[in-house]
């Protein structure tokens, strides 16, 4: 129960019979008391609606509509609905009184709960949507707030109908209740606002997820950010928070919560019966310890369960205390309370009578010290709240203002969060801590950028290791002719240096093949200056000069190269020129004693030109002599002179 300052509605007497005595709890959307139903004499829990929903008449309507469709249904794991109406300005709800705790509030207490336990837990939740679903009912908002556990240790599920009526309602007095229930949503609640029994199945298995690990899987700094993720991004199996987790729960909660619909149990009996079936393998659930700060509660979560989908699973909850026998329990209900054994009548002495009154003394101030301590001192509870993507002083300051301590767990590069922003956190969002606790906040280095290294003039081997010493690597490689870049050396990179890359990006090199081949030009018939100055044009160097006979080509003109002409060299390579001496020598005949006309006709049928040389007589008509003379070499065409007598 609330210990605050007294509400106004205590001991207003509503709608004429519904007197109310002390206010239990308030939430998001309604302020819920504990009152007095005057006409049946039986204690209800009556519900009243903020008033921000109260002045909209549609959400009046709507509540109206869906609660007397809700009092219709009727199983031992949903809380009963008896009544509803409107007093003035009151909205209201009578809902069946459940003396106990949410699984909220076990959570708060106890931390994450074993599988086996979860599972028990779980089990009731899914027979009363079992009943819902085949009503035509979807509850569409399953958290651990609307489960609840009895001091009997029944579990029942609430608020049927009323997700419904609010999700109807626009104005901003709902924001509280849109983000106490965000966490839940299925991703076509949230896409389209649609809802069938696979909606409920998500939000099981969320309920599920936080259970066994004590968080919700998606965390946000708003509901914005929150629904984002359903929508986005999967569901991450529960053993990644906890390792210890038995294989099946992962398997359940991933089935349960895939963001298709049509990939997850078809309805609630469908992953009702999947959760006995693992149940069944695991060990029995161990009895839940949990300390409200008075008692101390053990909830027994062993009861088998049963097999079929219309029987309920026992659960029971005792004080502890010496263990009388346990009552068996009946099928389909719950286990009728221990009750303790009478302790005998003793006749007790004064001096017993003033220490039991100082020890009662000491027990009031020691309660009222613990409510204190649990309530607004050091030992509250207090949900982490969602700091991704917040700017490090803001985190801060959120913590602060909440009693906590931040520190810095250290940084990470994130693609999509801002550096100095909150990446993560530890404990997570929505997880329970207590004042002056710290949470580790992981900081965003920005996004893991590196530059690209000067690679030019390196050889491709060396090039490669530099860029792996970046967190890059060597791309594609391209060869390129140089002029300036010896042969196998980078000319460039792609992108070029300096350039900021995502690590492991390829960066391409363009590596020189060395100076672009050429060839050797057509000099041929040129003189050698002419050809020396084609030459050097084309890139390349007269290395020497030969000279050799040509029939065709005149004496001083180019013959040829060596490389010959059209040969491809690499520039500044060195090119021969043959420059021609003319026509290679020929002999000259013999003609000495010969006579004069046969030794002309012979000289010149060779080509050569004849002069003759005589005296005033020439007896004998003989040649005496020749210049050159016989055998000598001449070139073509040389002039013979014969001497004749």
């Amino acid at each position: 129960m609330e210990t605050t300052a007294r509400d106004a509605l205590v001991d207003r007497v509503v709608d004429g019979r519904y007197r109310v005595r002390h206010r239990l709890a308030r939430g998001g959307m309604a302020t819920v008391y504990e009152a007095t139903d005057l006409r049946l004499d039986r204690t209800v829990a009556l519900k009243v609606m903020h008033p921000g929903l109260a002045e909209d008449p549609g959400f009046v309507a709507r509540f109206q509509r869906e609660a007397k469709a809700a009092a219709q249904l009727s199983h031992p794991h949903v809380v009963a609905v008896f009544d509803q109406g409107r007093d003035g300005d009151l909205v209201y709800l009578v809902m069946e009184l459940v003396a106990g705790r949410t699984v909220r509030d076990v959570l708060r207490a106890h931390g994450p709960l074993t599988a086996e336990q979860a599972l028990t837990v779980l089990d009731p939740v899914l027979e009363a949507l079992v009943a819902a679903h085949a009503a035509g009912f979807v509850h569409r908002d399953i958290k651990p707030e609307n489960v609840l556990i009895s001091d009997r240790g029944q579990v029942k599920v609430a608020d049927f109908g009323l997700a419904r009526a609010v999700s109807s309602v626009t104005s901003s007095s709902t924001q509280g209740v849109l983000m106490g229930t965000v966490a839940y949503l299925s991703p076509e609640q949230v896409e389209r606002g649609i809802a069938d029994p696979r909606s409920d199945v998500y939000g099981a298995g969320i309920l599920l997820y936080e259970m066994v690990t004590g968080a919700v899987p998606h965390g946000g700094a708003t509901p914005l950010a929150v629904a984002y993720q359903h929508v986005h991004a999967d569901v991450p199996p529960p053993s990644v928070v906890r390792a210890d987790l038995p294989r099946q729960v992962d398997e359940l909660v991933t089935r349960a919560t895939r963001r298709d619909p049509d990939e997850r149990f078809p309805d609630a009996a469908a992953f009702l019966r999947q959760v006995r079936t693992v149940a069944a393998s695991l060990p029995a659930a161990t009895p839940l310890d949990v300390d409200d700060g008075q008692t101390t509660l053990v909830v027994d979560l062993s009861g088998p369960a049963a097999v079929g989908l219309g029987h309920a699973t026992t659960r029971t909850a005792t004080q502890t205390s010496p263990q009388p026998r346990r009552p068996q329990p009946q099928p389909g209900g719950p286990v009728p309370p221990v009750r303790q054994p009478a302790a005998p009548f003793r006749r007790r002495r004064w001096g017993g009578m003033v220490i039991g009154l100082v020890v009662i003394a000491l027990l009031v101030a020691t309660a009222s010290y613990g409510g204190w301590w649990l309530a607004a001192g050091p030992g509250r509870s207090i949900d982490v709240p969602g700091l991704l993507d917040k700017p490090r002083d803001a985190a801060e300051a959120a913590l602060t203002d909440l009693g906590l301590v931040m520190a810095v767990a250290g940084q990470e590069y994130s693609e999509t969060i801002a550096k100095d922003h909150v990446v993560r956190t530890d404990p997570a969002g929505g997880s329970v801590v207590h004042p002056g606790d710290t949470v580790s906040v992981t900081l965003s280095a920005g996004q893991e950028r590196y530059g690209v290294p000067d690679v030019t003039a390196k050889s491709v081997a060396d090039a490669t290791a530099a860029l792996t010493a970046a967190n890059l690597q060597a791309g594609q490689v391209t060869e390129k002719y140089d002029e300036s870049v010896p042969a196998g050396l980078v000319i460039a990179s792609d992108p070029g240096k300096g350039t900021a890359l995502k690590p492991g990006t390829p960066v391409n090199l363009t590596v020189s093949k060395g100076p672009k081949p050429v060839p050797v030009p057509n000099v041929a018939g040129k003189d050698q200056a002419s050809a020396t100055a084609l030459l050097q044009k084309a890139g390349l160097v007269v290395s020497e000069v030969r000279e050799d006979y040509s029939a065709t080509v005149a004496a001083g003109s180019v013959i040829g190269t060596d490389p010959a002409i059209g040969t491809t060299l690499n520039k500044n390579s060195g090119v021969a020129l043959i420059v021609s001496k003319g026509p290679p020598p020929v002999p000259v005949p013999n003609v000495v004693d010969m006579p004069r006309e046969r030794a002309v006709s012979l000289l010149e049928g060779k080509g050569f030109k004849v002069v003759e040389h005589e005296g005033l007589v020439t007896p004998l008509d003989r040649v005496w002599s020749q210049d050159p003379a016989g055998g000598t070499l001449v070139p073509p065409g040389s002039t013979i002179t014969l001497t004749i007598v």
